[in-house]
């Protein structure tokens, strides 16, 4: 896999767990409120070998419980399945990060049986979804790869992070009334990295009050959502 780095522990990126978090190289999509730039942009620079995270993973058993991959869009790794299989055989828990537009790729992960864990991205209402996400996006995909995680019986959650300048109570109702009703759904809240690929003069964060509102109306429609990253 393109590996552009690791963070040795997190506490955060896999709910419940002691993780290594690993970053892969480029994405399908260019959100313009993306705070990873670098790593959207398939850096050319220091790349971390997939010999020295597994190395690292298999000195760490019996401490850590997990590893999340993330991105980018770590199913644009065309050898992601069989580093994955390296990482279980250790024992290790896996969580995906994806933004659900290469069904086909989630799917014969999910037949393979080799995710505990998958955190889907929702962009935005349909009609919105394009312009969010910074490049066409097929909604079908999308939508597709939702009916795989419904179906799949893995553990999964949803989430949108909310951007004023993006999204609106309206298109985050359009938004839950499209999903449907799901175990788990976090709105989360806006934070400029410094390294956003859009302009960020045109994106703001909504208030804690204003994101708590916004709950309220989702919650009409998937009730168990939540909010993270909001005080």
């Amino acid at each position: 896999m393109n590996i552009q780095g690791y963070q040795k522990l997190t506490l955060l990126d896999y709910p419940g767990k002691t993780a290594c978090t690993v970053f892969t190289g480029g994405c399908n999509f260019r959100c313009p409120f993306c705070h990873n730039a670098s790593l959207v942009n398939r850096p050319t620079g220091y790349n971390t070998s997939n010999e020295e995270v597994l190395a690292y993973l298999e000195k760490r058993k019996g401490l850590l419980d997990g590893v999340c991959i993330t991105g980018g869009e770590p199913l644009l790794q065309g050898d992601i399945k069989e580093f994955i299989l390296k990482v279980k055989a250790m024992g290790y828990s896996v969580k995906l990060d994806t933004n659900g537009s290469l069904p086909e790729r989630l799917e014969e992960l999910l037949s393979a049986g080799v995710l505990d864990l998958v955190a889907m991205d929702v962009k935005n209402s349909p009609s919105l979804y394009s312009l969010t996400a910074g490049r066409e996006v097929e909604i079908k995909s999308i939508e597709r790869s939702l009916s795989l995680l419904k179906e799949s019986g893995v553990e999964y959650e949803l989430r949108t992070t909310v951007v004023e300048g993006l999204h609106t109570a309206q298109s985050l109702t359009e938004l839950a009334q499209w999903i449907g009703s799901v175990p788990k759904y976090f709105l989360q809240g806006y934070v400029d990295s410094g390294e956003i690929l859009g302009d960020a003069a045109a994106l703001g964060a909504f208030s804690p009050a204003k994101m708590r509102e916004l709950l309220k109306e989702v919650q009409k429609y998937i009730p168990s959502a939540a909010l993270r990253g909001v005080e």
